[in-house]
């Protein structure tokens, strides 16, 4: 029986890949720090050669906003070298056929020529808020490339857009830029608040895509793309984020005014991807934001609105 590995089940990605590959009957192992601590090699192997999977999906990773990558770089350096080396090291040993990396679209150059193609990797320099995350994913999408031209493994890197959806991180401390506005807004509806207080200027500009979305992509490349260089997996199109943050207002449905603190920092000016490759391969998908953004919104309420007790805080 072919087995599919997920390695970060239980996050906003791994979620999304579960349940993609569930409605292909595809047989999936899920993996979280429950039942495995990738950052420790030894139970790492023995977890990959007792399930003896075919195809492993690296979408384990510690993640969080501006905030959390400028107060724990350490971490985000640390932990996401040692899952990565210790999760590629035990598949190789095993003999996984397939390994596909989730790596991310913070590690181009922070003035990368926009729409951002692969080809952009390591040409200039990092966005400063996120750096010791980004390096850690350059480095895994890096030793993705040796493994394969060491060993001659069929592993991939996957180059994610942004993602929000079900099962997000709504933190105001540690979220990424979707949920956090959606947990902003439903708060001030709730509280009756006059406004809301969003970081920067609101001028950058940011692709999103719902990680159900995304998952439906990823099965697709992973069967359909073999070679070392690093695919983008994106929409293809992007808003502002005083965009975003209308989009969001409007869904809740509350019309407090918007404060722009332009004493917090704006981030990486725009982060579009360029998807030319996706499409080539084959892979065609409609969009549409706000109805994705509406129906994250909808799972927020029924899940922490009515339930505060699953919120992470």
């Amino acid at each position: 029986m072919t087995i599919w590995m997920v390695a970060g089940a239980t996050g906003l990605a791994g979620r999304a890949i579960s349940s993609e590959l569930k409605k292909s009957k595809i047989e999936v192992f899920e993996v979280s720090s429950k039942n495995c601590d990738l950052t420790n090699f030894e139970q790492t192997n023995k977890l990959i050669r007792t399930i003896k999977p075919s195809v492993v999906i690296d979408a384990a990773a510690k993640v969080g906003g501006i905030i959390a990558n400028s107060k724990q770089p350490v971490e985000f350096l640390e932990i996401n070298s040692l899952i990565q080396i210790n999760l590629f090291k035990a598949c190789h040993l095993n003999s996984v056929e397939k390994l596909a990396f989730l790596s991310s679209s913070c590690v181009y150059p922070k003035f990368a020529s926009q729409p951002i193609k692969e080809s952009s990797l390591l040409t200039g320099e990092l966005e400063a808020t996120n750096s010791a995350y980004a390096i850690a994913k350059i480095s895994g999408m890096k030793l993705i490339q040796a493994y394969r031209e060491e060993f001659g493994h069929k592993w991939i890197s996957v180059m994610p857009t942004n993602l929000f959806g079900y099962h997000d991180n709504f933190s105001l401390e540690n979220s990424h830029l979707l949920p956090a506005l959606i947990r902003k807004f439903n708060d001030a509806k709730i509280n009756q608040s006059d406004s809301v207080t969003l970081w920067g200027t609101g001028t950058p500009k940011r692709e999103l895509m719902h990680a159900n979305n995304f998952a439906a992509a990823l099965k697709f490349v992973i069967e359909n793309y073999d070679d070392g260089e690093p695919i983008n997996i994106g929409t293809g199109v992007d808003h502002t984020i005083a965009e975003i943050a209308e989009m969001v207002r409007k869904v809740v449905n509350y019309n407090c005014e918007i404060t722009w603190d332009t004493s917090k920092p704006d981030g990486t000016p725009r982060k579009l991807l360029d998807v030319t490759k996706l499409r080539e391969l084959g892979f065609s998908q409609k969009f549409n934001l706000e109805e994705d953004i509406y129906k994250t919104n909808q799972w927020y309420m029924d899940n922490f609105l009515n339930n505060p007790q699953n919120l992470r805080l």
